[in-house]
Formats: structure tokens, sequence, C-alpha cells
């Protein structure tokens, strides 16, 4: 059963163009996550998909199944600010949500009567079962407080209490736009089991690959206004993105040796007259679109010269600090050395980010001392940057820092062509600030603080609001960095590809070492085997599986067989036939009358028209090369 098609679906923002003319269709039971860079669109799609927003395009059309319920989580929640915690989870509809949050008021106020005639609503409509999936999600996600007022709750608690009144409410079709933010480790490991286990069907927008990997079985990539459907999980998708890839870059060098043969034709040839002639100008005009298309490169490859880093870098002896009784950090002793990576863990409120302004000498310890080598230059993302000046344009806010980096070898990268690598190209730099989006402010952030080139790199928190392909820029970044690295981070995917051992804050001021990864951490905390559990640290994660783009093979000089030329003819006009067929039910597609069985009917044989054409001319473009 579907339970929504988009058909030639297009947005615009200003001069920008989101996506153009977009087909996608999700069924019962699909899990599906939106890829996409930040500021191309992600939020926009998932606004259109639930209706708040009104499609562009001539023949645009959505369709929603009206047997279905319903659930939108935005990245700014939509609750009543004057309802108390309680009121707001249980804002519901159903009725047997209705009568547990009748048993729950009652409970809450001590109402002897009212509990009675609660229990006996529960009893009746069987709702013992609802209570007990009730409690579960409001205890994992630590909403505790129910008489708190909502205007009263923090950003993060609002986000979790939003994520939680859609969970009880239990809708057929989940919209979620990043679920995962604002939550702790444990919170995001129990709703990656929790979507996991669940036959819901999910259309998601998120950064965590790990979530990706275990909950989703496909994978829908908004790239250059268009998508890209991948089958299988988050290991699939870079399995397959790299071969498109691949395919783009092999495909591109064919097309323009072949634009180059065609450009040479169109300067001999008289004005067409021909049918044939007329055609072939045709044909010219689209090889030259896809000749000009650059195929995006996410690599970041470049050795920084850094400060030398001394003898003496980092060193904390005995170092405690509590506020009143909560004891934060309780004689803590460690020695950095150089080039170093170490993962800091804990719950929320253990103290994270205080224990790094206390190793960065920003507030004093209560007993002990840090000392801080004089050849250490600190970089220091913080979750509470300095507003950006929004007045000013994204490429003088990265030259106030600095016009360039130092490189290996005497060489020099430049503002500019850190902002390229960090995914700003040249045209985006030129825009005031003001008009990024909110994750490319916090890539902004991120760069003024690589552009001081420190040796000792802390990062509080640095992939909030980034989109993946942004992370893998930042995590190949990274891993070509020669200095100490620092990193606060509940990306497990991250931590686990960068960090070499943890400190791992586990309650009352104590701080543990440990020597493996954030999932081998857990893993001992599960006490399973290090060979079969599917967070085993023996198994790769989905990156070491990605086949390197180079790999592409070449082919061969040669010349089209007998056998090839008659494929070639016949590809022609079978390209002709599907051409034809193609605008038929385009055209059908006007009739306001149409059945709802003849739309899905049409969709799908227009979806499997389109992906015949894709193969055959792409098979066109590769006999062509050797006419």
């Amino acid at each position: 059963m579907n339970y929504l098609t988009l058909e030639k679906v297009s947005k615009s923002f200003g001069e920008k163009t989101l996506f153009s003319d977009i087909n996608l269709t999700i069924a019962k039971g699909q899990k599906i996550a939106l890829i996409a860079k930040n500021g191309t669109g992600k939020t926009t799609l998932l606004r259109v998909i639930a209706q708040e927003e009104a499609p562009e395009g001539e023949h645009a059309r959505i369709l929603l199944s009206k047997e279905i319920r319903v659930g939108y989580l935005k990245q700014d929640p939509d609750l009543d600010l004057n309802a108390n915690v309680l009121e707001a989870a249980l804002d519901s509809d159903n009725a047997q949500v209705q009568a547990i949050k009748k048993l729950e008021v009652a409970t809450l106020l001590n109402r002897e009567s009212e509990i009675q005639a609660a229990v006996e609503e529960v009893d009746n409509l069987k709702a013992w079962d609802i209570e007990a999936r009730i409690k579960e999600i409001l205890g994992k996600l630590k909403v505790h407080n129910f008489d708190q007022k909502v205007d009263t709750l923090s950003g993060g608690q609002k986000k979790r209490l939003a994520l939680a009144k859609i969970l009880i409410e239990e809708p057929d079709f989940l919209i979620l736009d990043e679920p995962t933010n604002h939550l702790d480790l444990d919170m995001i490991e129990w709703l990656e089991e929790y979507l996991g286990r669940q036959n819901l069907t999910l259309f998601m927008v998120t950064h965590d690959r790990y979530f990706l990997e275990r909950v989703c079985n496909e994978i829908v990539e908004l790239d250059d206004s268009q998508i890209y459907t991948y089958r299988g999980n988050y290991s699939d998708y870079l399995e397959k993105k790299a071969n498109r890839v691949a395919n783009e870059k092999a495909n591109l060098e064919k097309t323009k040796k072949l634009y180059k043969k065609e450009l040479d034709w169109v300067r001999r040839q008289p004005q067409a007259r021909g049918t044939k002639a007329k055609s072939r100008v045709d044909k010219f005009y689209e090889i030259e679109d896809k000749a000009k298309k650059r195929v995006a490169d996410d690599e970041v490859a470049m050795r920084i010269d850094m400060a030398r880093l001394g003898g003496k870098i980092l060193e904390a002896h005995n170092v405690g600090k509590s506020f009143d009784d909560l004891c934060i950090v309780k004689n803590f002793t460690y020695k950095f050395k150089k080039g170093e990576r170490v993962g800091l863990a804990g719950p929320n409120g253990a103290g994270k980010t205080t224990f790094i302004k206390l190793l960065t000498k920003e507030i004093k310890p209560d007993t002990g001392k840090v000392v801080v080598g004089d050849t250490v230059v600190f970089g220091h993302y913080t979750q509470s940057n300095d507003t950006l000046n929004e007045d000013v344009r994204v490429i003088d806010c990265i030259r106030e820092i600095a016009e360039f980096i130092p490189l290996e070898k005497g060489k020099k990268l430049t503002a500019e062509s850190l902002l390229e690598k960090f995914l700003f190209p040249r045209s985006h730099q030129q825009v005031y600030v003001s008009q990024l989006s909110g994750g490319e402010k916090r890539r902004l952030l991120l760069l003024r603080i690589l552009m001081k080139n420190p040796n000792f790199l802390i990062l509080d928190e640095p992939t909030n609001d980034l989109d993946i392909l942004t992370l893998n820029v930042l995590e190949n970044f990274l891993q070509s960095y020669k200095g100490c690295l620092l990193v606060i981070s509940h990306d497990r995917f991250f931590m686990d590809k960068l960090v070499d051992h943890l400190f791992v804050m586990t309650g009352e001021g104590n701080i543990k070492d440990f020597n493996g990864t954030y999932s081998e951490f857990k893993q001992s905390q599960r006490g399973g085997s290090s060979g079969s559990s599917s967070g085993s640290s023996t198994k790769s994660t989905p990156a070491d599986t990605t086949p390197s783009a180079s790999e592409a093979p070449e082919e061969a000089v040669r010349k089209l067989s007998y056998k090839e030329k008659m494929e070639y003819a016949q590809i022609e006009q079978d390209l002709a036939k599907m051409e034809k067929r193609k605008k038929e039910i385009e055209a059908l597609f006007m009739d306001s009358t149409l059945a709802g069985d003849k739309i899905t009917e049409l969709s799908q044989e227009l979806g499997q028209i389109q992906k015949d054409i894709d193969e055959r001319e792409e098979r066109w473009l590769e006999l062509a090369e050797y006419m």
C-alpha cells in the first residue's frame, strides 16, 4: 500500500532551486532516510511531504493516503506552552491515551475518587498495555517532571517531549526531522531499538550514521536538485553512491569525448533540414549539458604545517571540581602525549563541558592544578560559540581570522580554498552570513576555529546540525590532523572513527580511561563477546566498506562490432518509443477525473519507463564513443 506519492514536485527559495521535478513513493513498512547538504532543502522537503508547504510546478501532485495517521516531528516543535508536561505528552485523540491521561492527572493530584473512575475506564478500554508503553517512552526520554510548564523547558527538553508525544500517538507514518538531536547516547540507542522493532513507516532526516545503519532500509539523497534512491542501509548507500560517483566520472569522460566529436559535426553541418539531422542536433545539446556537469568530490586531503608541540603539552595533577554537593571531577591525573586522540563520554549533565573548561583553564579547579605547555595553541569549538556577524559575507567572516593556512613544503591553503573543501562553493562565499541555514552557520563557526591553525583541537559537540556529507569532509580532515584531539560527541560513528581511547565520566567525579572506541566500551558494558554482537569491535564500520571512486576500470580503445552497431541503431528506436509513451502518461496525469488506482498504475509505469530510458541512454553513450 502506497502511503505517499510525489510527482514532479519542485521548490525554490528565491533564485535558488532546492529540488526540481522530483518523484518519490513511500509504501507501508518502508523506513527511509533523507540525506543532503545543509541548506539544500531537507527540511523544506519534509514540510512539503507533511503538507505544511505547497509544492511548485505546473504538474506537481502530492497523493497522501486518507486512511493513515501522520506524525511530524519538527526541529522546532509545536507544543502548547501553557500546558504542563503531562498534558502535552498525552495530548492525543486516542481514547486509550486519554484514559491513561485521566489516570495520571488524578494520581498526580492525589484525587482518590477520580483515580478509581480512571482505573475503571482504563480497564474497560483494555489500556494497561498502552500505559506500560507510555511509561517506557517517557522514562527512556527522561520526561519526568509532569507538572512543569512547557514554556519553562529548554529547547532540548521540548524536542524530547515532542518526540515522546508522537511515539505515544503511534501514527501509521512518521516524519522525523533530526530525531536524535538533544538525545544522549543511551536515549539514541533506545530510540534506535524502538524504531527498529516497531512495524512503522518512517521518512526522516538524521546525521546519526549508526542510526541509519540499524534502522533504515532505504536512503534517498537530494543532490543537485534531484533525488537518488539507494536500497538498503547506510553501508549499502556508501557502496552504491561510490559506484554511482565512479560511473558518473567515467561517463563524464566519455561524454566529453563524444561532445568534442559532436561539436565538430555540428560546426561542419549546414542548417539542419532533415529530421535525422535535426534529431542529432537536439541530441548534441543534451550531450553538451551532460558534458558540462561537475561530479562532486568530498575528499579533503591536506597536510597542515601546525605550530610545533613541545615536550610538555597538557597535564592534570589531582584535579577536582564540585558545585555545592555535586562532584564533577575527583582526583583526575593525566599527561597528554603528541598526536593523542581522546573522546569524552558520559550522560547529559555529567559535567563534560565543565571538564573541558578545567583543562583549558577557563575555570579554576577546587583542588590540584592544570599545566599547559608553552607551545600549545588551543582551538576550542564550543556549543555556545559567539554569534556570527550576520552582516558580513561568508568569505570575509573567515578572512577576519586569517587569509590562509600554511601547509607542508611551504604551500598555502587560502580562505577561499578551505571554504570550498568544506562545501562552500565560490559563489556561495559571496552571500551574507544571515542567508545561511543553521547547519551552514555551525560549519562556518567550525572553520573559523580551524583557520586559527591550532595544535590542540577541542571539539564540543561539533556534529550538531551538520549534515552527513559535511561530517564525512570533517572526518577526512581530522584523520590527517597531526595535533592533539579531544572530542565530546553523541555521534557514535564520529567517535569510533576518530578517537583511540575514552575518558568516561561514570559519576561522583570518577573518570575512567577506557582503551578503545565508544562501540567497544558499550560492548564491554553489555558483557558480550567481541566476535558476535552487532556492536562488535571486529566488525568494520560502514565507512570501511566504501570502494574507492578511482577504481573504475578503463576500457581499451576499439571499434564497434557489427552486432554493437545494430544494437546502437535499435537503442535509438527504443528511446523514441519510450519517450513517446512517457509523454502520453504525463498527458494522462492532467485529467482531473483519473481514478486513484489508475494514478498508482500509471505512476509505477512512468517510474519503470524513466529507469529504462536512463539505462538505454547510458548504453547509447557507451556505444556512441566508438562510432
